[in-house]
């Protein structure tokens, strides 16, 4: 059945959608279809959702019908709206379209974009011998099915090796091996969350991992990031404390998308917290490997754990190759064989041979991941150095490590920026994909994966279509692209 919106839920999601403030006033019906458009852009309003009959939408919004009408003849000409007499309208995408990576509904056509709405970065040129020796390996693996939903041995003893050469003692027993990080987070959301579950998530946050709540049907409450202190510690235990939520979900290392590397009496703290409100705690480690400017690193969150309170979540994607899907769950053995069990019903296990590719990666990991590091740094730097020439009004905190930099922009403008991008052929992450209620319209997440050269060149092509955000006289909605 297609979802429904109502005319006040619509009104409230649009908020004010007319013209920027200082912008030469488009017409109404126009700034309402681009508002629309842009609900669509941010995932705010999803695809498939039948739209408020026009009247209702009307009387909500405090405007005339003709007013709608126009806007809905605007987005059906664009291909955002789709109707039908007697069925109603409901929200479509444009022909030609299609599912990039990085989440973002995309033209078939747009292989010169420079992207910035992913970070992640290409692969290292170890990736290849890894799978030719992964090949040679093979044949031993092939008398049997193939299926082993908590992983290959060897993939498991690497991983808890790795975990306990930083300071937590690990047994292979411990590692689940998952296809990438996003299913970690799921199967342990569908192990602990039934329907209706509170959830406390930090704001900002990963959107996938909102979105994998959401599909959990989850109650989220969210903590404040702040985007130049990161978190506050006295307001990230007392929301634990008020809101005692089944499970919460945090990003201590190299948080996304800000940033910020949480301090080791934090995390003390909140593992205590945690256990005392009965609270499972969730720790995405995707970036723990990506320190840029220090080796020393706090200890894992899991050192602190005496009550199997904490699971551990992490991948390849962000050191090695997003391409390959390998990602794992760090818990007490008893739930390490729940999560198999239940895994069975989703994939089974994870392929053998990107495992296999994995073991040999993980084995030159000193190497592979110091020239990351290295690699890394320097983009980050272009970046920061891009922004402070062409962006100077922009505030951010420089970030020690991982792939990316929250910018505070000088105005709520970041969906409005990531559209008017696209047209100078770059496309970003506006601010509130991040969030759960369309707010952080003043930020946006620049990840520094690309080369910077491109980084560089990205960052001239935003400020001048940031400058022209002001002057413009027509709206700069972007039509092309949906996030979905």
């Amino acid at each position: 059945m297609t979802t429904s919106v109502r005319g006040g839920q619509l009104a409230r999601l649009l908020g004010q959608w007319h013209s920027l403030p200082g912008r030469h006033r488009s017409p109404d019906y126009a700034a309402l279809a681009g508002a629309v458009r842009g609900l669509l852009a941010d995932g705010r309003l999803p695809l498939g959702v039948r739209l408020p009959a026009e009247r209702e939408l009307a009387e909500a919004l405090g405007v005339s019908r003709t007013t709608v009408t126009a806007a809905y003849r605007g987005l059906r000409e664009t291909g955002h709206l789709t109707s039908r007499r007697g069925a109603g309208s409901w929200t479509t995408l444009p022909n030609g379209h299609r599912v990039a990576t990085s989440g973002l509904w995309t033209p078939d056509d747009d292989l010169d974009m420079i992207d910035l709405g992913v970070a992640a970065s290409a692969a290292p040129v170890e990736l290849v011998p890894a799978a030719r020796a992964a090949a040679d390996e093979l044949p031993r693996f092939l008398g049997s099915a193939g299926y082993n939903p908590t992983g290959l041995m060897e993939l498991r003893d690497a991983v808890a090796a790795a975990y306990t050469a930083r300071g937590v003692t690990t047994s292979a027993e411990q590692i689940l091996i998952t296809s990438g990080t996003q299913q970690a987070l799921d199967l342990v959301l569908r192990l602990s969350v039934p329907a209706g579950a509170s959830v406390l998530v930090e704001s900002p946050t990963y959107p996938n991992a909102l979105a994998a709540l959401a599909a959990r049907r989850a109650r989220i409450s969210t903590h404040g990031i702040d985007a130049a202190t990161g978190w506050d510690g006295e307001m990230l235990l007392g929301a634990l404390r008020q809101t005692r939520p089944r499970l919460a979900y945090v990003i201590p290392e190299f948080h996304n998308p800000t940033g910020h590397l949480m301090p080791a009496a934090l995390r003390e703290r909140l593992v205590a917290a945690a256990h005392a409100t009965g609270t499972e705690l969730v720790v995405d480690e995707s970036f723990v490997d990506l320190p840029l400017d220090t080796d020393e690193m706090p200890p894992p969150v899991a050192v602190f754990d005496r009550h199997s309170r904490v699971v551990s979540i992490g991948g390849m994607s962000k050191a090695y190759w997003g391409g390959l899907r390998i990602g794992w769950v760090r818990a007490s053995a008893p739930l390490v064989q729940r999560l198999a069990a239940l895994r069975v019903g989703v994939d089974m296990s994870s392929p053998v041979l990107e495992q296999l590719v994995a073991v040999h990666l993980l084995r030159d990991a000193a190497s592979i991941v110091a020239t990351r590091r290295a690699q890394l740094a320097v983009r980050r730097d272009a970046l920061i150095g891009a922004l402070r020439d062409d962006l100077p009004e922009w505030q951010f905190t420089v970030p020690a490590g991982g792939v990316m930099l929250w910018a505070e922009l000088d105005g709520p403008i970041s969906s409005a920026l990531a559209r008017a991008a696209e047209d100078v052929g770059v496309r970003l992450a506006p601010g509130p994909r991040f969030g759960l209620d369309g707010t952080l319209e003043r930020f946006l997440r620049l990840p520094f994966s690309l080369p910077a050269d491109d980084l560089i060149e990205a960052v001239r092509r935003i400020a001048s279509v940031r400058h022209d955000l002001d002057r413009s006289a027509r709206p700069a909605w972007r039509t092309e692209a949906v996030i979905a």
